[in-house]
């Protein structure tokens, strides 16, 4: 009987299993205090982003004084420029080198893959558009879901395989295992 592949460990196309590399009941530091310093972040995060679109809202508003009303018809893009300020923010904040927004950094926090390894641009992106879906669907009740698991992690974080942990911690603890 031919082999079909299916079942081979040692092919390279077959999909590893990795472990979990944060351990919340041997490692409970990283995850102390998670919750309570996400919440701060976003509300930094919040702010980091409302900054420059409010100061966009107020060129548009003089702009369109100076044009004797013809500047206000840009008013439209500021929803859509808000959503792509956001989407970018997030996902080059998140997959820079620190795998942080602004308000993460602050608070000391920091993103990861399950496996341990750093996020990445796309991973930082997604993470912000399932945030803000699960939040508009599910009402912010969701944010309740973190407390109920041992690595503190949301609704996004789970679909997404992302864990938040504390960057101070990590580098007193051992670091993931590395393939």
């Amino acid at each position: 009987m031919a082999d079909s592949g299916f079942n081979n460990a040692n092919s390279d196309n077959s999909a590893e299993f990795r472990p979990h590399a944060f351990d919340p009941w041997m490692q409970p530091e990283l995850f102390r205090g998670v919750l309570t310093r996400r919440f701060f972040a976003f509300l930094i995060d919040l702010l980091v982003l409302s900054v420059p679109v409010i100061f966009g809202v107020i060129f548009i508003a003089m702009f369109g004084v100076v044009t004797l009303g013809l500047g206000w018809a840009l008013f439209w893009l500021v929803s859509p420029a808000s959503l792509i300020w956001a989407i970018v923010y997030y996902g080059a904040s998140l997959g820079g080198p620190h795998s942080a927004t602004v308000g993460m950094r602050i608070m000391d926090l920091e993103m990861r893959t399950w496996y341990g390894e750093p996020s990445y641009f796309v991973l930082g992106a997604m993470h912000a558009i399932l945030f803000w879906i699960s939040m508009s669907i599910f009402t912010p009740l969701i944010l309740l879901l973190g407390l109920f698991n041992g690595r503190r992690r949301l609704l996004h974080d789970m679909l997404l395989g992302t864990v938040v942990i504390n960057n101070s911690a990590l580098g007193a603890v051992a670091q993931p295992y590395r393939t």
